[in-house]
């Protein structure tokens, strides 16, 4: 198959893809983006079984900063898109949109990936996997950085979570879109019915693992400017395992 600089994809929203109020879950949304990076990476030769049979190295997720215009309803069919962005010395950039079927921008996501030595669980240099990409797109999905988080007030201890078999993904670890879910069980049943997702950020710093808790805190603080916060630590309070920013309307 000839390595493309875009890569597309129908999605059908699903029953199990979709929350209470008949929308895209904000996980089912991470999903569709893992399983299309995936996709576009065996594309361009760097797949998942490649890179480890080759350099015995993994994907992981690090970053991502996703903005929504329209979450996608139950029974919707959408266009998935993604393409990389030149690496760099540590990591890789990866873009996405996401398109109703007239060509409408739904949600755009910016995100950023390293490469990880499965024994050692280290990370290590892009240069250590050759890709011969085809032409760089220059249009970013969003024109904007990715900010450095940290909560604007108090923190509210909201649960523990213990991980488990079914919280692991190929990669040994907690998958990415299994945080979001976790996340939004931070809020109740009534504020996501009175609360729209605008935009998301969360940066993955640590791993977890199978038998690790997370305690979960939350910070409302600035709620009223629509901004929510949420972390997830070890039970020392010496890791942190990952934080992230919600803007609400």
């Amino acid at each position: 198959m000839k390595a493309m600089s875009i890569y597309k994809k129908n999605y059908h929203v699903d029953y199990g893809d979709s929350d209470y109020y008949k929308k895209l879950k904000l996980s089912s949304l991470f999903n569709y983006l893992q399983d299309i990076a995936s996709l576009h990476s065996e594309n361009l030769g760097i797949g998942i079984n490649d890179i480890q049979q080759k350099h015995g190295v993994a994907w992981v997720l690090i970053r991502i900063m996703v903005d929504v215009v329209r979450m996608p309803n139950w029974n919707e069919d959408i266009i998935v898109e993604t393409w990389p962005i030149e690496p760099k010395r540590l990591e890789f950039e990866r873009d996405f949109i996401v398109k109703d079927t007239e060509g409408n921008v739904l949600i755009s996501a910016i995100s950023s990936w390293v490469i990880m030595n499965i024994e050692k669980r280290e990370i290590r240099k892009t240069e250590e996997i050759r890709i011969e990409y085809p032409a760089f797109v220059e249009e970013r999905a969003i024109n904007q950085r990715m900010s450095k988080l940290k909560p604007n007030g108090q923190l509210e201890m909201k649960y523990n979570k213990l991980i488990g078999y079914s919280d692991i993904d190929i990669n040994g670890h907690l998958n990415n879109s299994k945080y979001i879910d976790y996340i939004t069980d931070c809020f109740s049943m009534e504020r996501h019915g009175e609360f729209t997702v605008k935009s998301v950020q969360v940066s993955y710093i640590s791993e977890a693992l199978a038998g690790d808790t997370i305690v979960f805190y939350k910070d409302i603080s600035n709620l009223e400017a629509g901004s929510v916060y949420v972390e997830g630590v070890n039970e020392l309070g010496d890791k942190v395992y990952f934080k992230a920013c919600i803007t609400i309307t």
